[in-house]
């Protein structure tokens, strides 16, 4: 569907679809980063500190999961307005449970509605963001989950000067939820009105509930849905496994230091934002499907010099295309994943379901095989899905007619005229 909007219109659109991307990583690295001041102020033990990531884990997915229903039923402005206020409400909740009241019961409620509404946000945004990729010609959401990184990055380090300053939870987790409620209202605000993702829902919202249930569900049954899925699984892992182990595996594998190991994960971090940022023009020239096998390529190489690297700079190489390798998996699965406007919001949701149980369930389970073989031997099987998700990639091949098929033969056309 052509949206008729001015170049004006279109940059602010761009723009809010980046503010929410940031607000959601400054949420999410909010609540991460103040673990430890809740565990202390809740007097609980690291098996209940889990229980409650695992909480939040679990409200994320079942997030992802109803989220094609949310956006069917409401449309892309109302659910991304509505999931971020639910979202800044449970981040909020989750201060005054911890400080206020000392309460296990209400820091796991806010964390039900904070992991729910991050999670069912985030398949709504990208479904919104592909609608800016398809207007603008150009691929941009590696750098929109590039702003997802910089908040993460801005939201830990307000987390580590509250916590240097020893700043209430309740205080810091109240001023981070002004400031999502803020975004979200000025950003929905400049998200104009007949948007491809938001027309698709308006077809659906006229539908009986349980046509709207069928559409929503119907992507589980394409193949193409699993193959996207595994792309985005692979790199998922390798991205959550070097989040839950790099560090220790600078420090115990590799004889570095502690602060060596911070320093490696804060590389891994850094390349993975750089490769988000400017990933989008070279997908646009070199196809997404040849652009996944590299970067899978990279991943795998980076995962095998970190395993069997005989000194530190080569570790530390290894961990640059690691990072490099794992950054445009899943942004580039979702956006193929809504090549299609009009199924965009079930397909991003299947995909990213399966993407998202990985990155949040496959890592720690690392950590029991750890136990057994020892820990870089264990990240043989990280690279081993890696490669996977490479084998996996012609499923992220444009769908004929799709925007990105345009660009991407237009890309050709050039580089032959030259």
């Amino acid at each position: 569907m052509h949206l008729d909007i001015s170049r004006s219109q279109f940059v602010r659109w761009r723009a809010a679809i980046f503010a929410i991307f940031a607000a959601c990583g400054i949420g999410f690295a909010t609540w991460a980063s103040r673990v430890p001041a809740i565990k202390e102020a809740l007097d609980i033990s690291k098996t209940e500190i889990g229980l409650l990531l695992v909480t939040s884990g679990v409200a994320s997915i079942i997030g992802l999961s109803v989220s094609s229903v949310v956006m069917l039923r409401f449309g892309a402005k109302r659910s991304m307005l509505g999931l971020l206020l639910l979202a800044a409400v449970g981040i909020v909740l989750i201060g005054v449970g911890a400080d206020v009241f000392h309460s296990f019961p209400i820091v796991i409620g806010g964390l039900v509605l904070f992991g729910f509404g991050n999670g069912c946000c985030d398949v709504v945004m990208n479904v919104e963001g592909a609608a800016v990729e398809t207007h603008g010609g150009k691929t941009v959401l590696p750098m929109m989950h590039g702003f997802f990184s910089l908040g993460t990055f801005v939201g830990a380090g307000l987390g580590a000067v509250a916590e240097a300053v020893h700043l209430p939870v309740s205080i810091h987790t109240a001023a981070i939820g002004v400031v999502i409620v803020v975004v979200a209202f000025v950003a929905v605000a400049n998200i104009p009105t007949g948007t491809d993702a938001e027309a698709a829902d308006d077809v659906g919202e006229r539908q009986p509930f349980r046509q709207r249930l069928k559409v929503a569900l119907s992507a589980w049954t394409e193949p193409r849905t699993y193959g996207l899925g595994l792309v985005m699984l692979g790199m998922s892992f390798a991205e959550g496994g070097a989040n839950d182990w790099l560090a220790l595996g600078v420090v115990e594998g590799h004889d570095g230091s502690t602060s060596l190991g911070a320093i490696g994960l804060a590389v891994f971090a850094a390349s993975m934002t750089f490769a988000r940022m400017v990933g989008g023009p070279i997908v646009d020239r070199f196809g997404r499907v040849a652009s996944l096998r590299v970067l899978a390529a990279m991943a795998v190489a980076g995962l095998l010099l970190f395993v069997f690297a005989p000194n530190l700079p080569l570790v530390f190489l290894g961990i640059v295309l690691w990072g490099l390798g794992a950054s445009l998996g899943f942004p580039l699965g979702m956006s193929a994943a809504a090549d299609d406007p009009a199924h965009a919001a079930s397909r991003v949701s299947a995909a990213s379901t399966i993407g998202y149980v990985a990155f949040l369930a496959g890592p720690p389970m690392l950590g029991f095989v750890a136990d057994h073989i020892g820990l870089l031997p264990t990240l043989l099987i990280v690279a081993a899905l890696a490669l996977m998700s490479g084998f996996a990639t012609p499923a992220a091949r444009p769908l004929p007619g799709s925007e990105q098929a345009r660009i991407e033969a237009r890309s050709r056309e050039r580089a032959n005229a030259r």
